[in-house]
């Protein structure tokens, strides 16, 4: 296995997890597999596909990770490998349809599985190996956010029930029992390694105030190694503080849901070439960038659970090399998160209205103006208007609601318990996922001490000018201005 690994990928040992992933999707066994992020999860589908001689189709979440994934095959030299979404024309979609039988590796966005002329086509083909990347997506998000997602086990079943391969780097054994009976799988292997990521130094630096929050996050910038992400929840802070960042000199550009497609694309292409060395972002960024040298990630808005935080902070230090994860906190901060999972649900006035205008036919487009839904109360109901038929549609889908709405406040409250813990808040995370820390480590937490990481961040030979201060050096003949 290993003289294949170095001829077709040029490495010459397995990372953890990878071999043991791979055997098993060569046995033809269905297989949940659990890696941390940035551990090389990929290889797990691509290396069986040189040995078995098969079709691999990968159901991918986001846009940007399909297009990074396929861009990476295509730089290791595999040219058959092509992705369907909705970044192409209709004529490209058109004729990448009509030749799929020429591709080795298929990407799919979750909305294309409900389409007829792929399902044809892929049929017809015969597909070898279906993968569903991020696969906790499935039941994390599921209807709130990609409702196509929890098609899959149909369109498995439409394909003949190939060999599955469900990957994610944070799901604790209920969401693993989850994705499992969202996909239909009888009978499956699980492989289950640790979310630790010992090159991650972990710190929540707690703040009284917004002010005080916002001021420390442009010193933090200042002074802590880049290239990094900052994330937010809010869009309108996030282009706040860029600016501000900016006004002191600091190479970023902001990134969200709103900014257009092609400008996203270019900030990404910037952010890995090293022409940006912050990224200000909502949770869109981030799990399409495939950077190996993110040295930062700090957090402004607390996130909502602790699957979020990991597969956020999961960004940095790829490379293996110290990474710091650094999470601004205020005691204001976690009614943000319990807020927005109690505004996501429609009342039942809302969910009776859509039942009632949905059966009779009328668009969702006006029942969306008619009833002021938001798109994902609109996803939501309009799934469940789909999947249930009951007598009494309207309270049964309001319970449904409501103890989500409750399984994620308790999300957000271990995330607070997180924070507040006095012991190593890498063992604390670790006991989410029924781990134990095994080991101790330097660099570990700030409970644990984090000087070292601090002082050579903070000493490092680096001087941030305001615009019009490097502006004046340039011209005057400075060239060493950072």
């Amino acid at each position: 296995m290993e003289a294949l690994l170095e001829k077709q990928f040029g490495y010459t040992s397995f990372r953890t997890g990878q071999k043991e992933i791979i055997q098993t999707v060569l046995n033809k066994q269905d297989t949940i597999a659990m890696l941390p992020t940035g551990t090389g999860k990929s290889l797990c589908y691509q290396y069986p596909s040189y040995v078995n001689n098969e079709r691999v189709l990968i159901i991918s979440p986001l846009l940007s990770l399909m297009q990074d994934q396929v861009d990476q095959i295509k730089l290791r030299g595999e040219k058959r490998a092509a992705a369907i979404n909705s970044f192409l024309s209709f004529s490209e979609k058109k004729y990448l349809i009509q030749s799929l039988e020429a591709f080795r590796f298929i990407f799919l966005s979750p909305e294309m599985l409900t389409s007829h002329e792929v399902l044809k086509k892929l049929k017809e083909i015969g597909v070898g190996l279906l993968v569903v990347d991020e696969a906790h997506c499935i039941s994390q998000w599921g209807p709130d956010f990609r409702p196509d997602y929890l098609k899959l086990d149909a369109f498995r079943q439409a394909l003949g029930n190939p060999c599955t391969l469900a990957l994610t780097a944070t799901a604790t054994e209920e969401i693993r029992r989850d994705i499992a009976d969202k996909l239909g799988l009888n009978e499956w292997k699980e492989w289950v390694f640790s979310v630790n990521r010992p090159n991650i130094a972990l710190e929540v630096i707690k703040l009284s105030s917004m002010d005080e929050k916002e001021s420390r996050l442009l010193q933090e910038i200042s002074s802590q190694k880049a290239p990094g992400i900052v994330f937010f929840s809010s869009k309108k802070k996030a282009e706040e503080l860029q600016a501000k960042a900016g006004e002191i000199g600091i190479r970023s550009a902001v990134y969200h849901g709103d900014v257009e497609t092609d400008q996203r694309i270019l900030i990404q292409q910037q952010f890995i070439t090293g022409q940006l060395d912050w990224i200000f972002a909502t949770n869109a960024f981030g799990m399409g960038i495939n950077k190996e040298n993110i040295r930062t990630v700090i957090h402004f808005h607390m996130p909502s659970s602790i699957e979020n935080f990991l597969q956020e902070i999961g960004r940095a230090g790829r490379d293996g090399d110290q990474a710091h994860s650094i999470l601004l906190y205020s005691e204001n901060d976690v009614a943000i998160p319990l807020q927005l999972s109690e505004l996501e649900k429609p009342d039942l006035s809302q969910i009776e209205g859509f039942y009632s205008s949905f059966r009779t036919g009328k668009s969702l487009d006006l029942i969306q103006q008619d009833l002021m839904l938001s798109d994902t109360q609109l996803r939501v109901l309009g799934y469940y208007a789909e999947h249930i038929r009951s007598a009494g549609w309207a309270e049964e889908v309001e319970r449904i609601l409501e103890e989500r709405v409750v399984s994620k406040r308790r999300k957000v409250l271990d995330m607070k318990s997180f924070i507040e813990t006095e012991g190593c808040r890498r063992e604390k995370l670790l006991s989410f996922f029924d781990e134990k820390l095994m080991y101790e480590q330097n660099q570990c937490c700030d409970r644990c001490g984090l000087e070292n990481i601090r002082h050579q961040n903070e000493t490092k030979e680096f001087i941030q000018y305001h615009w019009k201060e490097k502006l004046s050096l340039l011209l005057n003949g400075g060239t060493d201005v950072q």
